[in-house]
Parts: structure tokens; C-alpha cells; sequence
């Protein structure tokens, strides 16, 4: 059964699904063709980039920074500028960072795409020891750089996902994602740091082992959050800037 009523050919009962898979695909074909060079040269495994980079690449201080690191910060002064080859922190504390995400390279200033992640190792929404913490810092940090009503805060699946590292996407809603999200059984909360314990209510209500959750400003209450069975960073965000959605 349908979560929701189309609203567009594409969030037909039958095409939006299909449509969902095949964003999907895209974005991680995408994510892998861009983390592969700097796979060929390193020693982990190409899913534990974000790990690498929360635990190696931060502090630009440490020793052997340069050598130790496979995408420097510029502050660094490694010798490497290119974009897609560097780490953009936009804010960093004991718990998380916040950083670009990879996609924004080659894209218009108005683009927004970055990433909160824990810098302990958390795998993903299936781990118990995932931070209810970071919903906050994420919006916090999502707030300087897109208006409130266009937030979108996701984190995909485990089986939707090319990182093994927690991290929240921070991008902006497409124009009508917002109407399709109001009948997708949305949940509401006054604080953020009840998404976790709201959203695995609710993919256990749904019978869902496997799950995505969506964040955004609700009109009646501050939050609304949105499960998914599938990727709502493909379904529901501006997640990449070449024409889509």
C-alpha cells in the first residue's frame, strides 16, 4: 500500500518507488566514482571514508598530519587544493563536525549539501549508540547556511548508504516534498533530541528492521519527522545540483 496520495507522475503508486531506487542508485554510483581515487591509495576500506576523515583528517595540528591524512583540510597546507580531494569544516566540537559534503564540488555558491558526523564510531541508524545530540547540532549548523522552512535533516538507510559512519545529510526540501511529507504519517516533537527514540517508534509501528528518517520545520509544532523504508535524501532533497530535482 501506497504510504501516501500522488501528487505528481512521479509519486505514482508504481513510478515512485522505481523512481526512488533509481535516484538512489544514482547518488551512490555517484558517491563511489567520486571516493575511488582516493580508495586506489589508501589502506581502508572505501566505506569507512567518513571514519578516516573524522578521525584523521580534523585537526590539521596532529602529528604527520599531511602523511596520516587522505583529505586534508586546507589549514593543513598539505599541497592540496582541489576540491573533491580536501575536507571543508564548517564547525567542529568534542562530539561532532560539520563538514561539506563531497557533492558541492563544481557546484553554484547557493548549493547547499554538508554532513554532520559523530567523531566516535557510530555505524549507522541500526547502532544503539547513536547520539540523539547530533539532530541539534546538525540543524544548528544547517541553520547558517539554509532558510529554516527549506531544512531538511536525513539520514538513509543502512542498505541506502555508501558510509559505514553515521552521518546526517543537511540540504534543502524540493518544492514539493513538503506537501508529499504531511501524509507520509509524520510524527511531531518540541526537541530534537527526541528523533531517535520518535523514529524507531515508529519504524517498529511500521515493521520496518531497515530505516530512513527525515527532519524538518513543522508548521504547528517546532519538528516534523518522517520514516522511510527507502532513501528520503533521493526522495525529498536537493541532494545534488546538476539539474535534479
Amino acid at each position: 500500500m501506497s504510504d501516501a496520495p500522488p501528487y505528481t507522475q512521479l509519486f505514482t503508486k508504481n513510478n515512485f518507488m522505481k523512481s526512488i531506487l533509481n535516484y538512489g542508485a544514482i547518488a551512490l554510483l555517484i558517491i563511489g566514482s567520486l571516493i575511488l581515487p582516493v580508495q586506489a591509495a589508501s589502506p581502508f576500506a572505501r566505506s569507512d571514508i567518513l571514519l578516516h576523515i573524522v578521525t584523521q583528517c580534523i585537526d590539521p595540528s596532529i602529528q604527520n598530519y599531511c602523511s596520516q591524512c587522505m583529505s586534508p583540510r586546507l589549514e593543513g597546507h598539505c599541497g592540496v587544493r582541489e576540491c573533491k580531494k580536501t575536507t571543508d569544516v564548517w564547525a567542529s566540537n568534542d562530539q561532532f563536525v560539520a563538514m561539506r559534503d563531497i557533492k558541492m564540488c563544481g557546484c553554484p555558491a547557493h548549493f547547499v549539501h554538508g554532513l554532520a558526523i559523530p567523531k566516535s564510531v557510530v555505524t549507522g541508524v541500526e547502532d544503539p549508540k547513536k547520539p540523539e545530540g547530533i539532530w541539534q547540532f546538525a540543524w544548528d549548523e544547517a541553520a547558517k547556511k539554509i532558510e529554516p522552512e527549506s531544512i531538511a535533516l536525513v539520514v538513509n538507510p543502512q542498505f541506502h548508504r555508501s558510509q559505514n559512519q553515521l552521518h546526517l545529510h543537511m540540504l534543502r526540501l524540493t518544492s514539493k516534498a513538503r506537501d508529499h511529507l504531511t501524509h507520509i504519517d509524520p510524527h511531531f516533537v518540541e526537541n530534537l533530541d527526541q528523533v531517535w527514540s520518535v523514529a524507531s517508534k515508529a519504524a517498529s509501528t511500521k515493521g520496518l528492521r531497515d530505516f530512513g528518517v527525515i527532519v524538518i520545520q513543522a508548521q504547528d509544532h517546532p519538528f516534523m519527522i518522517v520514516v522511510t523504508e527507502y532513501s528520503p535524501e533521493a526522495a525529498f532533497t536537493q541532494w545534488r545540483c546538476d539539474g535534479f530535482p
